[in-house]
Parts: C-alpha cells; structure tokens; sequence
C-alpha cells in the first residue's frame, strides 16, 4: 500500500475529530453537507412538501438526501456529473449544469413548470491559486443564477453556496435588484477556517420586472 502524503493524513485526522462528520456517519447521512441545509432550512424555512426544486451540485447527496425528506409532494431535479445517492423522489441529471445538453434535459422535465427554489452547492476544482479559484466560483455562481433567469417562478428563492473574495459583493448586489430579500449566512455545519457562504435570496421579481 502506498504511504499516505502529509496532507492527506492531515486531512484524516481532521474528518475524524470534525464534529458534523462524525455526526452524518453516525445518523446514517451520506454527508456533513445534510447540515449545511438542514441549518438553511431552520433558519429561512425555504422548503416545504410541495416544492419544486432544482439542486445544481448534488454529488455526492448530503442535499438531496435531505430534499427528498422533505419534498414529498413536489419533485426534485438534482445535477451534477458525479453519482449522486438518492432515493425514489428525485430525478438525475449527469452533466455539468449550465451546459446546452443539462438546460435541455431540465426544460424536457419541467414541461412548462416554473421552479420554486433553485440550490448550487456547487464548488470549483481547487487549483491552490486563490484568484483563480475565486473566479471560477464566481462562474458557477452565474450559471446558478442564470437558472433562476430560465426556470425560477416569480416569488421564488435562491440558495447557494459562495466563497468570501473578490467579485462576490459586487455579485450579491446585482442579486438585490431581482429578488426581494438578501441574505448570507454561515452554517455551524461548515468549517471555521472555510471561505464558504450560504447567500439566500428570497421572492424573485423575474428578469423584466428587476429591469424596470
């Protein structure tokens, strides 16, 4: 067997003493990332039985374990190239979100429904160049938003994680001007030392109507 480099045992140990980790493995969850949205929820009760719900990010299923406990008369599309653990109540889509093929595979499920509530927990490949990867979170975060531009209903939310740096003020203002309410937290589930925010608007006022 190959020995393990310095930080990969590093980050061992880390999982091993990490409260929530430790927490989803002894409650059956597929990860720490079940916390994040149950600590979301708690917070601004985004979901509800009926919802209709786009994740975009969903491998490997924190979420989308926790979405399909919850949404049990609506129905969730989950995105994401990588095998997502799921249940019965939710459809998959293996791709990249925001690539021609997905968009079009997410319009053929809807059929002319609009979505309630549109979650990214995606997250860039981290290259160990802070400005890069920063601009690259930026980038999800459009594709993200531009879902909320094709398929989010009026009066519908956004939840999505973001990285503290460069572009994201000037992204959450631009968000103040299509939906009613802003906020940014960040859950106990995530790690101190992480850059991770959650940024959840609320009652989307639809592209023409943000324009006026």
């Amino acid at each position: 067997m190959p020995k393990r480099s310095k930080s990969s045992e590093r980050w061992l140990q880390r999982q091993r003493k990490d409260y929530f980790v430790r927490k989803a493995q002894d409650g059956g969850q597929v990860s720490r990332a079940h916390y994040k949205l149950l600590q979301i929820d708690q917070r601004f009760q985004i979901l509800s039985a009926r919802k209709k719900v786009l994740e975009l990010g969903a491998a490997p299923g924190g979420w989308t374990q926790y979405l399909e406990s919850k949404i049990t008369r609506g129905f969730l599309i989950a995105v994401d190239p990588l095998p997502i653990t799921r249940g019965g109540r939710c459809r998959v889509i293996e791709g990249y979100a925001g690539d021609p093929d997905v968009n079009e595979r997410i319009s053929e499920l809807l059929q002319g429904q609009k979505l309630d509530l549109v979650l990214s927990d995606m997250a860039p490949n981290i290259s160990g160049v802070r400005a890069v990867d920063q601009a690259r979170a930026m980038d999800l975060a459009d594709v993200a938003m531009q879902a909320c531009e094709d398929w989010l209903d009026n009066g519908g939310d956004l939840a999505i994680k973001a990285f503290q740096g460069e572009g994201l003020d000037a992204w959450v203002a631009d968000l103040k001007r299509q939906f009613s309410l802003v906020n940014m937290m960040k859950p106990k589930a995530s790690r101190p030392e992480s850059r991770e925010v959650f940024v959840v608007a609320r009652g989307f006022q639809g592209v023409n109507t943000a324009l006026t």
